[in-house]
């Protein structure tokens, strides 16, 4: 595969599974944690709430020991943004620690998008001039770098010295390229080699595991896509060299096939869709004088976090079921941020109810 050619990575950059797959072991832990996931019924209730009484039912929920530990520091909205960032970070690494051999492999490869996410986040800040404080405050360590690592990295004074501490890791091919102008770029080329990953992460393996950890990451990949293709085309964009903004690998879109709904107009991709299987997830929702993409982009990733539900239950052994709670626990922490924002910022319920994913 091409993605596979152009980030092949070396051995000793990667992390080899070792020991047995306790998959029984971690699955039962999983579902303890899964069961402490909000319920939808919740939302609504938070929606009738000020910021003071959500600030007050999150310090009282799985959220309290990361309320607790940062109320001496922070207060309000702050507050919660921090705790959720933390709760996130201490969950998935909660994951790593309780799993082994393939299964911690796997989910270890899954969280790299967090390294990835915080190395744009230093970068960003570094072109933005935005402070250190600034930068550490939107830092999740769920990944593999660590928080002190990556803290360290935050306070480098110049892109460059960021960069230079980044030596030592896999990411260290395609930052070196960055000359402080092509952010762009480096963010999309880091994107691409975190799916390369993936797929090397389960290339030439028979395992029943990585052939559904493969499924799963694809159909994410066909809803990245999708939502990247909408946003494009909402905007008039049919600009060929925009699919170098695609990954490739989609479960049921393949690339062939977005560089043809690339080229077309607004109507006519609508249209097109109608002979996809997405097309019914979005079907009443989707139509060419749509005004917002808000809705189309809440069903499909709706869609997803109700085929990781079906595919986990068919599958209850299996990294399936790890999977489907760590997309689930990222989602319930962005409609936390969301409602939380949202007061913050004095949007009506309508807005902020369309852009929760339950």
């Amino acid at each position: 595969m091409q993605l596979l050619q152009k980030f092949k990575r070396g051995s000793s950059k990667k992390a080899k599974p070792k020991g047995h797959a306790n998959y029984a072991y971690t699955t039962a832990r999983v579902r303890a944690m899964k069961s402490k996931i909000l319920p939808k019924e919740t939302y609504p209730r938070l929606m009738n709430m000020s910021i003071n009484e959500i600030t007050r039912f999150i310090g009282e929920s799985e959220y309290k020991e990361d309320v607790d530990e940062l109320a001496r520091q922070y207060d309000g909205v702050n507050l919660i943004e921090h705790a959720l960032n933390r709760n996130l970070a201490v969950t998935f690494t909660k994951l790593l620690s309780i799993s082994e051999g393939d299964v911690n492999f796997l989910i270890g490869e899954e969280l790299k998008k967090f390294d990835i996410w915080n190395i744009k986040t230093i970068l960003r800040g570094k072109y933005c001039n935005a402070t250190n404080e600034e930068v550490l405050d939107a830092l999740v360590a769920a990944g593999r770098l660590s928080y002190t690592f990556l803290s360290d990295l935050a306070t480098k004074t110049t892109y460059e010295e960021v960069i230079s501490g980044l030596e030592n890791t896999e990411y260290y091919p395609v930052l070196k390229d960055y000359d402080g102008t092509n952010l762009s770029d480096i963010e999309n080329q880091l994107d691409k080699m975190y799916y390369a990953g993936l797929f090397e992460a389960v290339s030439g393996s028979r395992s029943k595991d990585r052939k559904l950890f493969a499924k799963f990451m694809r159909m994410g990949i066909d809803v990245k896509n999708l939502i990247t293709l909408f946003r494009l085309k909402k905007a008039n964009i049919d600009n060929p060299g925009m699919m170098n903004l695609m990954i490739d690998g989609g479960l049921k879109l393949k690339l062939k096939d977005i560089e043809r709904l690339i080229s077309l107009s607004f109507e006519d991709f609508i249209s097109e869709l109608e002979n996809y299987p997405y097309w019914d997830v979005i079907s009443d929702v989707a139509s060419p004088d749509m005004v917002s993409l808000i809705n189309v982009e809440s069903r499909l990733k709706k869609y997803r976090l109700k085929s990781a539900a079906s595919f986990s239950h068919v599958y209850p052994i299996s990294i399936v079921p790890i999977m489907d709670y760590m997309l689930n626990k990222e989602n319930e922490v962005n409609n936390l941020r969301l409602i939380i924002r949202g007061k913050a910022a004095s949007l009506s319920d309508e807005i902020i109810k369309e852009q929760l994913v339950i």
